[in-house]
């Protein structure tokens, strides 16, 4: 196998294999399919990376498609954003596409399925289809309403579309098998009625397209050539395909390229949330200052912040693609950043916590321009020039009056080098009436040849500019602050998670444009912030020179007692371990893995189970296997609040069959 070979990643496999077989280059098609209901965040990078980056790879293009099908979650302003925050990325997408441009198409399509006796009309309460639906372990049954005539139904869902039913009253249904083993292809719901306007079409339509008629084809119009998507999915393939299937028949002329769909693990980061439902509480608590907040995972926090668009996709790189969901500890995402402004960023000298220094051999009214080199990574970056005088700040942490002989900054008696200037030897301090060091007192030597341990940085007093400093540390204390069924995320809070400073800052500074990133020498990089005007400079710390956290984290003692075996742990934790890999199980195992949490949920709490009613959208399993305990509670007398109420609404509109059909079982 060839070096080129043994690097590409399983979908890049997958491609090169269908080309081997006969597909042309020219077929290649791909698309990152955004719902504009909020703001994307850094989980979203990797599938926007992975598509843009094979549509790069092949020289094919790549369309950008909103799935806009929920008219009462999407707004423009989430459009624009996405379409923003690609941009900036760098990746650039071939045509902007609308699933609502297709509403047209998918209607006459289910208009002709609904002849061929392929969908059906069902005029049940959304509670009877659930529960007729059946469960993974018991088959469904046929509606009452499945053997109607093609005749009635085409008059119904006519009628549906002219607006003259409420909503809820009668659905479009597909007509596939009620014992299938995949619950999602007993007879899937195709059309809602939803009297709602929408952003684009208006109020043209009042029946609206279900995710996995609409998803898959929209793809086939598009003639995408792979669909990729998160492992969530995978269960949906096989209701893609029987879609795909039916709709090729009525345009293989128009549509000749099947698409084939294919799922890849999602990004899931240390430390962060990818919640929209628990970011936005971060937005409206007051604890952030909005969607572009630089401590956000949001692509407008993290731009903000001062990270580049080359250190985010080098991160997806590094990353790679896997068909295992995993953990990427955040500290990868900050060596990224730190590599690439590393090479790029200018330096400059900023003293964050200053203290007076008074070289006193220097004359008073005497005042230098020094040569400082701008970046030494980059043989093009130039020099600037600094001012040097007799006082100057330097940080208060680099001055001890007394220290130990591993203390190679500055101390009374010893001598350091000031940064592109002079070496300096401490003789005496000025302290103030509570024994506090305000002023250090220095002379100073212009043999600058003499070797010295310690380099300091510094402002002289009377050029430092006076700037806002914004300190950030991460947003939460722990490394995964929503899996904890006890506790809710927002304990997890860092108290300490920003720090404003008034520093000094070097003149050369004093024109610097928002968004523009340096590194403060021996304090980390920073960038301009969009609060920054030209009377008041801000800057944003986007990352230090080094990671300081990992210092933080505690090491594990080699006399940890041995864990207890699975048995003895509560049955709340064992049924959250069940969830969490439910949705990527076949079938068979799944039926198992339920049957065994109903049988745990006999031994669980509701103040258990309720803290598990706030687990993040992406843990589709974790929030299955909750559901199916919480029916088990409501069938031994449990009786319903609000909180269980909001549990199973949620659910009811989530995109994931198993859930909705848990949801809709109880």
């Amino acid at each position: 196998m060839s070096e080129e070979a043994k690097s590409l990643n399983f979908i890049e496999h997958i491609i090169e294999e269908d080309l081997k077989n006969g597909m042309p280059k020219s077929h290649l098609r791909f698309r990152f399919p955004p719902e504009p209901n909020g703001y994307l965040h850094i989980g979203h990078t990797k599938a926007i990376g992975i598509s843009f980056g094979l549509g790069e790879k092949y020289d094919a293009p790549v369309n950008l498609r909103f799935d806009d099908t929920n008219p009462t979650k999407e707004e423009q302003e989430y459009v624009d954003a996405i379409k923003r925050d690609i941009s900036w990325l760098g990746y650039k997408w071939e045509n902007e596409l609308y699933s609502s441009d297709y509403f047209q198409q998918l209607y006459d399509w289910a208009v002709q399925m609904i002849k061929d006796g392929k969908a059906y009309v069902d005029s049940q309460s959304s509670e009877a289809i659930a529960e007729q639906k059946g469960t993974p372990t018991q088959v469904g049954t046929n509606s009452p309403f499945r053997n109607r005539s093609a005749e009635e139904n085409l008059d119904l869902f006519k009628r549906m579309k002219n607006g003259e039913f409420e909503s809820g009253t009668h659905v479009l249904r597909a007509k596939i098998d009620m014992e299938d083993p995949n619950m999602l292809m007993r007879d899937p719901i195709m059309y809602r009625i939803m009297h709602a306007h929408h952003h684009r079409t208006g109020n043209n339509w009042c029946i609206y397209p279900m995710y996995d008629w609409t998803h898959g084809e929209s793809d086939y119009i598009e003639q995408i050539s792979h669909s990729l998507c998160s492992l969530e999915f995978k269960p949906h393939r096989k209701l893609y395909d029987w879609f795909k299937e039916q709709v090729h028949d009525y345009s293989l002329n128009e549509y000749p390229l099947i698409p084939k769909q294919r799922e890849f693990a999602r990004l899931n980061l240390s430390y962060t949330i990818m919640s929209k439902r628990k970011l936005l509480k971060l937005v409206e608590d007051g604890v952030v200052s909005g969607w572009d907040d630089p401590r956000m995972p949001t692509i407008s926090g993290l731009r903000r912040r001062g990270y580049t668009p080359n250190s985010i996709r080098k991160f997806i790189k590094k990353v790679g693609v896997a068909k295992r969901e995993n953990v990427i500890d955040v500290s990868l995402l900050e060596f990224c950043i730190r590599e690439d402004l590393n090479k790029t960023a200018p330096r400059v000298m900023a003293v964050l916590d200053p203290i007076k220094l008074v070289i006193t051999n220097y004359p008073e009214n005497k005042e230098e321009w020094l040569d400082a080199e701008n970046n030494p990574e980059d043989d093009n970056a130039g020099t600037r020039q600094v001012p040097f005088s007799r006082e100057i700040y330097i940080e208060k942490d680099d001055f001890k009056e007394e220290a130990g002989n591993k203390f190679f900054r500055l101390k009374l008696g010893g001598e350091v080098r000031l940064k592109n200037a002079y070496i300096i030897k401490a003789e005496n301090v000025v302290k103030d009436a509570n024994g506090n060091i305000i002023e250090i007192h220095c002379i100073y030597s212009e043999d600058t040849s003499k070797k010295v341990k310690g380099t300091l940085h510094w402002v002289s007093i009377k050029h430092a500019i006076q700037a806002e400093v914004r300190e950030y540390d991460r947003l939460f204390m722990d490394e995964s602050p929503d899996s904890h069924p006890d506790k809710d995320f927002m304990e997890f809070i860092n108290p300490n998670s920003l720090k404003t400073i008034n520093a000094f800052v070097e003149p050369s500074l004093a024109d610097a444009k928002v968004g523009e990133r340096f590194q403060f020498q021996r304090l980390g990089y920073f960038n301009v912030d969009d609060d920054s005007t030209s009377d008041k400079l801000v800057f944003n710390k986007t990352v230090g020179l080094r990671d300081s956290w990992a210092k933080q984290k505690p090491k594990q003692s080699n006399t940890q007692k041995p864990q207890k075996p699975q048995q003895q742990r509560k049955a709340i934790n064992v049924i959250q371990q069940l969830g969490k890999k439910y949705t990527n199980l076949p079938e068979v195992k799944q039926q198992k893995i339920k049957a065994e949490i109903q049988e745990l949920a006999k031994d669980v709490t509701y103040d258990e189970l309720e803290p598990l009613f706030g687990t993040a959208i992406k843990k589709a399993g974790t929030r299955i296997a909750t559901m199916i305990a919480l029916k088990v509670l409501l069938n031994n007398g449990l009786k319903r609040n609000e909180a269980i109420n909001e549990f199973i609404e949620k659910a009811l509109e989530d995109n994931n069959e198993l859930l909705v059909a848990e949801a809709k079982a109880i």
